[in-house]
């Protein structure tokens, strides 16, 4: 998996919480590209069908507040979502973020500085955020190395499985 990762962004607002990310309506499903389809409509409906692989959402505060659906981080990655930059993380989406490979970094100023489809250049390996539109540089703290590895799997399922089959 390539640590470099480059898109547009998706900019959104403190708080957002899992019910807008994959409204409760749609978790009668464990079909990804279902969940991606809806991923985002409550709070932006052209999300799900504007979106490219390899954008990256950036938010603010506290993002992935409310239930603990691991549903949430599926459907942003199963859209296409390469990287989530925000000023904090709720714990619980945090946590199912990295299970399921989803990689996320935090920033407190980078959020306020971006705007909605600014080109965003992210290296996961070193923390370094570079908005390529306002040629401005921000750094996040890197994840350790077990946990780099564990994102570059695919999350903590084809974790163990590579790591039992070795």
């Amino acid at each position: 998996m390539d640590t470099v990762k480059s898109g547009k962004a998706w900019v959104y607002k403190d708080n957002v919480d899992t019910d807008v990310i994959i409204p409760a309506r749609y978790l009668n499903t464990t079909d990804h590209k279902e969940l991606a389809s809806h991923c985002m409509e409550d709070i932006d409906k052209d999300f799900a069908i504007n979106v490219k692989a390899g954008d990256i959402i950036v938010a603010g505060e506290n993002f992935g507040c409310g239930s603990s659906r691991e549903h949430a981080p599926i459907a942003i990655k199963a859209s296409g979502i390469s990287v989530v930059i925000a000023k904090s993380f709720a714990r619980i989406f945090f946590r199912n973020a990295i299970n399921i490979g989803l990689p996320i970094m935090e920033n407190p100023n980078f959020p306020d500085e971006v705007d909605n489809q600014d080109e965003i250049q992210v290296n996961l390996e070193t923390g370094e955020i570079k908005n390529l539109t306002k040629n401005k540089t921000y750094q996040a703290s890197p994840f350790p190395k077990s946990i780099q590895e564990l994102i570059t799997t695919g999350g903590l399922v084809n974790y163990t499985k590579h790591k039992l089959n070795k």
